[in-house]
């Protein structure tokens, strides 16, 4: 039996009820420097037992918290993603906003494939919001194209989403020219450090749909060590939050994840912090949602 999102203080709803499906993906296949992202969905859900019912005064969990059962990462990773859009095909067929727990940031693209297909056929267009130390646009990484360091690349050239990307501080050369390529709008962490945030983050155009995912590493190193890559200059609490609530004013989430939780044994603080994130996100994305016109949030 696997545990529920903070069912110490919100019973598990049916999934057809439930405003969010939250869906364990405990895959680690291609993580390149630290291990235990496979145990982050876990120890993630374990941490949420102990936050409130309230985060930031949203209640998130009075629309119903639906746990699927952990994805099966088993086989082929090309299986391993059909599963996860399987999860979140599930979870949109429900009227629900999907919520991915990683796992490795490989997981991503699962729930991508899902949104972009159901954005094609609504004539929506879905834009994507990454939190991360690292850029992840590689188009291969140790031979391999599905590399949690070439997840963005196959969102932006393969499923051609536009892309928006936050803290950003560890890239090569080779990132930096797809970007222009591709034409990525970007504010690195060095970048929020000495500028700051602008008004409106987004690039004019970009889609009113967002996505909204966020590696661990973007926060700074002190605050979350438990990740695979863990790196200086990152996020703090308060400027995440900051920057979430901007990016989500005026827009829907479609979906979003948390990924690349590697848990430390007896650092208990960090798996926390990702649970609280994770509440945290639901929060601005039931809130946001809440004020789109009836029909947009069908």
């Amino acid at each position: 039996m696997h545990e529920h999102f903070l069912a110490s203080e919100y019973p598990p709803c049916p999934p057809a009820r439930a405003g969010f499906h939250i869906i364990p993906v405990p895959l680690e296949r291609s993580v390149s420097y630290g291990g235990g992202a496979a145990q982050g969905p876990a120890a993630l859900l374990a941490a949420s037992q102990q936050l409130e019912a309230w985060e930031s005064g949203l209640a998130p969990g009075e629309t119903g918290f639906y746990t699927a059962p952990p994805v099966d990462c088993t086989g082929p990773v090309a299986e391993v993603l059909d599963r996860i859009t399987a999860a979140v095909d599930t979870a949109l067929d429900c009227g629900a906003v999907p919520v991915l727990l990683g796992g490795e940031h490989t997981v991503t693209l699962g729930a991508l494939r899902a949104l972009a297909t159901r954005a094609k056929q609504r004539g929506e267009p879905l834009g994507v919001v990454q939190f991360d130390a690292h850029a992840d646009l590689r188009q291969s990484y140790e031979g391999d194209p599905y590399s949690h360091a070439c997840v963005m690349y196959r969102a932006a050239a393969d499923l051609g989403l536009p892309l928006v990307q936050f803290a950003v501080r560890d890239f090569c050369r080779e990132e930096a020219a797809t970007r222009e390529r591709l034409g990525v709008t970007h504010y690195d962490a060095r970048f929020l450090a000495r500028v700051g945030l602008p008004e409106k983050p987004f690039p004019e155009g970009f889609p009113h749909n967002i996505y909204i995912t966020f590696d661990l590493d973007g926060l700074d190193s002190s605050l979350m060590p438990a990740t695979g890559t863990p790196s200086p200059g990152g996020l703090n609490w308060r400027e995440a939050q900051f920057i979430l609530e901007r990016c989500v004013a005026g827009r829907r989430v479609a979906g979003l994840d948390v990924v690349e939780l590697a848990p430390i044994p007896g650092l208990h603080h960090a798996d926390f912090t990702a649970a609280k994130l994770t509440h945290l996100l639901m929060g601005l994305a039931q809130a946001a949602n809440d004020q789109q016109p009836a029909e947009a949030r069908s």
